[in-house]
């Protein structure tokens, strides 16, 4: 039998120093383990993967499906007109639970691929050093002590403490959501220490920019940082929505008055109105089919599908059809930062040259854009220092940008070269011609340890010189003079760096020294003072411009956005800044762990901004704000935020950098990785809901009429004016089929601009109770009327409860008019200006269609004549209407926007 992999390691590796860690693994910094310590090692450990989550399997989960109140409400309805030999209808209810099951059996199967897409990410191969030889094996095979290579491009196998590093940068924004290659260290960190901030470890699962190192293995398969993750995911339950909540306590509420009302007509009829058995349990089985919503799921289904589609054409693919409700809901919406609301592209957007400052237009490494100095346009081919400074950008860099066949840019490289390659670019420098003119000759590439990049070029006419960029900090003691000529003012220059790094820029110094002759290598020695300073280069990850926008709609909508970034509280800061977001009180990580819930949801009030944020953190941010009763949505790409994705309300996930881990765990994904989609998927969303809404209120007053005449039939001793059969037929193919044209209503006016609907208000609000109770009176009425009617004239009872059916239908549709403008009303919180409801000559009878010639559609009630409306600028309701004007006269009357 396998042996399970031990639980995550309590130890906290980074904060031993190389040689300790070595030690406590019995393992050697040089020779790495032996082959015979390794096989036992393997024994204990396990294997370097995931685990393989615990399933229920398919005919479980097919099972569990039905299992829902509605659903037994529904199956009891089957059982009952099965009974009662009326087939065509049994099998209309059990299609409508069989569609359900699989739709959400299917949907459910493909939300747990989540933890597959996680292991995944461990890497299927790994360089080791074992009994002193470097080997290739299988990365399920390394155990704790294993001394591991990395080189520029691999994914690194699992969690390592580094022993040795050259120029090592690692790309962690999967796990942490830094924007940037991390530059690795050997030096300890303190225990305290973030996953973000332990320069000494690489985790498993990230992968290396550039550069080469050695760690040893300190944790494999799910003891490492993305194992942790993983079993995080595998542990969140999946939260249903407000919707299937509020249907489910509908459900629930509906079943429980049925079967208390059902008690309550058998004992009135039995003992006090003397009915024999068997027509007293037929009246209570009417009154069961008659109370029960049958298409209700049917047509809720049908509406989120609509809905579905929709927000596919805007590039939101739903991958749960509750989900499209739920994200018109939402109260909070938790976003990352780096490229959701970023576009993930280091940007250069201020030069820092004597004595001014140049501002730089343009976002990502698309070469567009241009150049302004206090507000002004520069040309920066008349600008000599500019120029010197674009060049030596171009020059000493290893980046190289690419078109796509799409037209976007792509980078190789490091995107802080990417930037300042885009900057080049923007200063009219061609590539070919500038690397022509100055050829390299040798270079000294960039380590952690130095902080610069030197390189070494000479001109066609033998003169040299040396190209340097760097961390300011290193380059500014290496310079003498600046470009204008003048001694380097130490102090204004860091003066002016600092207002720069307040807004969150990271900062690049670049020089340039002449040499006398021309040598044909560089040395160390050759980086000395006697450089000239050309300016400092600042550069951010810049927020989307769509971004922008997106979180001013959100907040017009009364939807909170939410700054949930593993990024440095100083670039958080300044990006939350340009979004419109409160974060000059940022919240961190090692706050965070500090406050108690109570405390933490008091200081979650008064920001908008949570910097060096764990995978734990944003777990715990999702579920203070749902205690609080808020609706929350979570928006991410990386597999640091998978289990927020699962445990929130709903988990929206990027669709092209987004890893696997975060699109599957999510249930909308975003095609485009545009903030801005989420703000069109809410108004959606919001239009969904309302629509269901509609078909509501046009549903419930059916089965509340259907089900009072019954009840006043039994309670005055009357003969029933319809049969179960006759309820359900007209349930199922009037009641369904016209409440369908209410799924492709359009969004409301004012849609967002008003404030989400409260997560605890009921699906029946009281002034939706009224209107029901009105409609279902007037049936009732009309259902009498025209059942007792045709008994008067000596019909038999089949054709007065055939007669009494149409009645019922009648009465229903007599009063939709009122019904449906109240159900605008209700959608646009009270407002139902802007609707006209049509009427035609005094003489007309409610529910008449006409035929215009010029193709309108009239519907002609009693009451002043107020004309028509063409509908041809709605297909789906024009087609639907001129159907049921088609020798009907009975139907929903054309509630339609007016001009």
């Amino acid at each position: 039998m396998k042996p399970a992999p031990e639980s995550r390691s309590p130890t906290a590796w980074h904060a031993l120093d190389a040689a300790a860690v070595t030690e406590k693994l019995g393992s050697d910094a040089s020779e790495g383990l032996t082959t015979a310590a390794a096989i036992p090692r393997l024994a204990r450990y396990g294997s370097n993967c995931l685990p393989p989550p615990r399933r229920r399997g398919p005919g479980l989960r097919l099972a569990l499906q039905f299992h829902n109140p509605l659903i037994y409400v529904l199956l009891a309805a089957a059982a009952i007109t099965l009974g009662l030999r009326d087939y065509l209808d049994t099998a209309v209810i059990v299609g409508v639970v069989i569609i359900n099951a699989v739709i959400g059996f299917v949907q459910e199967g493909r939300a747990e691929q989540a933890l597959e897409a996680v292991r995944s990410l461990l890497a299927n191969r790994a360089t080791v050093v074992r009994d002193g030889e470097r080997h290739d094996i299988d990365a399920a095979e390394l155990v704790p002590g294993d001394l591991v290579v990395l080189e520029s491009g691999d994914r690194v196998p699992a969690d390592l403490r580094l022993l040795q590093v050259r120029d090592l940068h690692i790309d962690e924004a999967a796990l942490t959501g830094e924007s940037l290659p991390v530059a690795k260290q050997v030096a300890r960190v303190a225990a305290s220490a973030a996953i973000g901030d332990r320069f000494d470890v690489a985790h498993a699962g990230t992968v290396v920019s550039r550069g080469q190192g050695r760690g040893i293995v300190v944790a494999t398969g799910a003891a490492t940082e993305i194992g942790h993750i993983g079993a995080l995911v595998a542990g969140v339950g999946s939260l249903t929505t407000p919707l299937t909540r509020q249907l489910d306590r509908f459900a629930r509420r509906i079943t429980a008055f049925i079967l208390v009302l059902g008690a309550v007509a058998f004992a009135w009829g039995r003992y006090v109105q003397h009915m024999a058995g068997l027509d007293i349990f037929l009246a209570v089985v009417g009154l069961a089919v008659a109370a029960i919503p049958e298409g209700l799921p049917a047509i809720v289904t049908i509406t989120l599908a609509i809905g579905t589609n929709a927000m596919a054409r805007q590039r939101a693919v739903v991958r749960r059809l509750p989900a499209v409700e739920t994200l018109g809901s939402v109260t909070v919406i938790c976003t990352d930062k780096t490229g959701t609301l970023t576009r993930n592209e280091m940007t250069a957007v201020t030069l820092l040259l004597p004595g001014r400052a140049v501002a730089v237009s343009g976002a990502g490494y698309a070469p567009e854009g241009g150049f302004q100095q206090a507000g002004a346009p520069l040309d920066p081919a008349r600008d000599a220092p500019l120029l010197a400074l674009a060049r030596c950008a171009l020059l000493c860099n290893d980046a190289r940008l690419h078109r796509t066949d799409a037209g976007d840019w792509r980078l190789s490289g490091d995107p802080t070269e990417g930037a300042l390659l885009t900057l080049a670019l923007k200063a009219g420098l061609a590539v070919r011609e500038e690397t022509a003119a100055a050829p390299r000759v040798d270079e000294i590439p960039f380590t952690s340890e130095q902080r610069f990049m030197a390189t070494l070029h000479h001109d066609h006419s033998g003169r040299a010189f040396i190209l340097l960029k760097g961390a300011p900090e290193t380059i500014l003691p290496l310079c003498l003079t600046d470009a204008a000529g003048g001694p380097v003012d130490r102090a204004a220059w860091e003066a002016r760096m600092q207002a720069a790094a307040a807004a969150g820029e990271r900062l690049l110094a670049l020089a340039r020294r002449e040499l006398p002759d021309a040598p044909g290598i560089l040395t160390l020695d050759a980086i000395a003072p006697g450089f000239t300073l050309l300016g400092i280069v600042g550069m951010l990850d810049p927020p989307r411009p769509e971004a922008v926008s997106a979180v001013a709609q959100c907040r017009e909508a009364g939807i909170r956005t939410l700054m949930v970034t593993g990024d440095h509280a100083a670039t958080a800061t300044a990006i939350a800044r340009q979004l419109g977001l409160a974060g000059d009180q940022p919240l961190t990580g090692a706050v965070l762990e500090s406050l108690d819930d109570a405390a933490l949801a008091a200081r979650i009030a008064t920001t908008d901004v949570i910097a060096r944020a764990s995978p734990e953190h944003k777990l715990r941010l999702v579920r203070i704000l749902q205690a609080g009763g808020e609706l929350v949505a979570m928006t991410g790409d990386g597999v640091n935020d998978a289990m927020a994705l699962k445990d929130a309300d709903i988990g929206v996930a990027m669709g092209r950098r987004g890893t696997d881990a975060a699109r599957e765990a999510a249930d909308l994904v975003l095609t485009d990785d545009n903030f801005a989609t989420i703000a069109a998927a809410v108004r959606g969303g919001r239009t969904v809901f309302d629509n269901i809404r509609k078909s509501l209120l046009f549903i419930l007053p059916t089965n509340g009429g259907e089900a009072g005449v019954i009840l006043l039939a039994l309670f005055a001793g009357l003969a029933l004016p319809v049969t179960a059969g006759q309820i359900l037929w007209i349930n199922m193919v009037t009641t369904v089929t016209l409440a369908l044209a209410l799924a492709f209503e359009p969004t409301e006016p004012g849609t967002m601009q008003r404030p989400p609907r409260p997560p605890a208000e009921p699906l029946i609000t009281r002034a939706f109770l009224g209107r029901i109770l009105y409609v279902s009176l007037l049936m009732m009425a009309t259902t009498f009327g025209v059942f007792e009617w045709e008994l008067a004239r000596g019909n038999g009872i089949e054709t007065a409860r055939t007669a009494g059916a149409v009645g019922q239908r009648c009465g229903d549709r007599s009063a939709t008019a009122v019904h449906l403008h109240a159900a605008r009303a209700t959608a646009v919180s009270g407002d139902a200006a802007g609707y006209l409801v049509l009427a035609g000559d005094p003489g007309g009878r409610a529910g008449d269609f006409h035929r215009g010639g010029g193709g309108e559609v009239a519907v002609r009630a009693p009451g002043p004549t107020h004309g028509s409306r063409p509908l041809n600028r709605r297909p789906a309701k024009n087609r639907f209407m001129r159907q049921l004007s088609c020798g009907h006269r009975v139907a929903a009357p054309g509630i339609i926007p007016a001009d």
